[in-house]
């Protein structure tokens, strides 16, 4: 098997020369081009056939969301990584790329202090990406680019599952179902603007996700899914009382938790060291929400490298809880769900475009018939 031929589309040199540094230190790796713009790129490409392209959000004449868009006329399954600034406007030109068709993306290092510890950054991030996208994953046992921030990872070939250790699960679908949470990372963004879209406006109970994303990010996509969405979508804040007809997306950069004070449930934040090399991290939140809801925790799994959420989803079982995992076909990465549903997790296994309809009736059965009608709060009935 031959190396994995990378293409650097970047307008600044020492972008470019940091990319090629960083590839040239993995064996399996090779820089067979690289161009300033989107149409030197373009033209590069069939001449030097690359299995990856890495294309900068930001340039002049032509831009990563033009280039991306024309690469996609000609090369649909050609896999191509973002990079993109830790900015308002490079999160928004991201969000709208992976909603192109990028299959994933890499931030670009801040405030590093040495060039030593960005092309280690760098490093950490883009290749286990480039070697997912390519079939060449080594392990996938998280997700490298949400080790420091949230970012999000790549498609993976998962490693077997380990059995857990598990005690007898309580008797599941005996507690109404009082919470939904979501666990996601590669793929999330599209995944998740298609399932929230589906969930009525009426869902008599709140929904809480992790989506492995660094800090920015996470409000423009809630504030994304918010417009699309009858129910109301915002970024999680500390002392946020859970409402039923809200959905709460933990920032980038911190664990989520739900806690309860008196008959309120409320998030909480913390900086806590990652886990499954993730903050946020799926099990912190999963975790949580065990203990504040018990049995009546119902654990969704969405595509993702990695097997942040495994843990939780063996919590949400034990206490009697479901849990919906979402299926390989429909998965830009089957790591996290396939991690749940070969541990024999997952109630069931299902396409994405089948997954809120399962939610919607599983909380509406469980809680009965008179408070499947009970009103939650309407979006635009009153503030947030």
């Amino acid at each position: 098997m031959g190396k994995i031929r990378v293409l650097v589309v970047d307008d600044a040199v020492v972008i470019r020369r940091l990319l090629g540094d960083c590839l040239a230190g993995d064996a399996e790796i090779e820089v067979v081009g690289a161009a300033a713009n989107g149409r030197i790129a373009l033209a590069k490409i069939p001449q030097v056939n690359p299995d990856v392209v890495t294309l900068d959000v930001e340039m002049p004449e032509m831009n990563g969301l033009e280039t991306l868009i024309e690469i996609r006329k000609t090369h649909p399954r050609l896999p191509v990584i973002m990079f993109s600034t830790l900015t308002e406007r490079g999160a928004a030109a991201t969000l709208d790329a992976l909603s192109a068709g990028a299959n994933d993306y890499v931030t670009k290092p801040s405030n590093c202090g040495s060039v030593t510890v960005a092309m280690q950054r760098v490093r950490d991030d883009l290749v286990p990406k480039i070697r997912q996208l390519t079939g060449r994953a080594i392990a996938a046992d998280a997700p490298a680019g949400a080790r420091r921030d949230g970012a999000g990872s790549s498609l993976a070939k998962v490693a077997p599952v380990v059995p857990l250790q598990r005690r007898p699960a309580v008797p599941r679908g005996t507690a109404p179902i009082a919470v939904a949470a979501i666990g996601v990372s590669t793929g999330g963004p599209n995944a998740l603007a298609e399932l929230v879209p589906q969930l009525p406006g009426d869902l008599p109970v709140p929904v809480v996700i992790v989506q492995h994303m660094p800090p920015l990010f996470t409000r423009l996509l809630a504030e994304r899914l918010d417009e699309r969405s009858g129910l109301h979508v915002r970024e999680g804040a500390a002392g946020d009382v859970l409402v039923p007809g809200r959905v709460y997306l933990a920032p980038g950069g911190h664990h989520m938790t739900v806690v309860r004070n008196g008959p309120r449930v409320q998030l909480a934040l913390n900086d806590d060291p990652p886990e499954n090399s993730c903050r946020p991290a799926v099990d912190v939140l999963f975790r949580s929400v065990v203990a504040t809801y018990g049995a009546g925790t119902l654990g969704v799994i969405l595509t993702g490298m990695g097997q942040d959420g495994l843990r939780g989803c063996e919590l949400v079982r034990d206490a009697g809880g479901q849990v919906l995992a979402q299926d390989e076909a429909t998965s830009v990465v089957w790591g996290m769900p396939g991690f749940v549903a070969r541990a024999g997790l997952a109630e069931r296994i299902l396409p994405l475009k089948s997954i809120a309809t399962e939610i919607t009736n599983r909380v509406r059965s469980s809680r009965g018939a008179t408070a499947a009608l009970r009103q939650a709060p309407m979006k635009g009935s009153g503030a947030r």
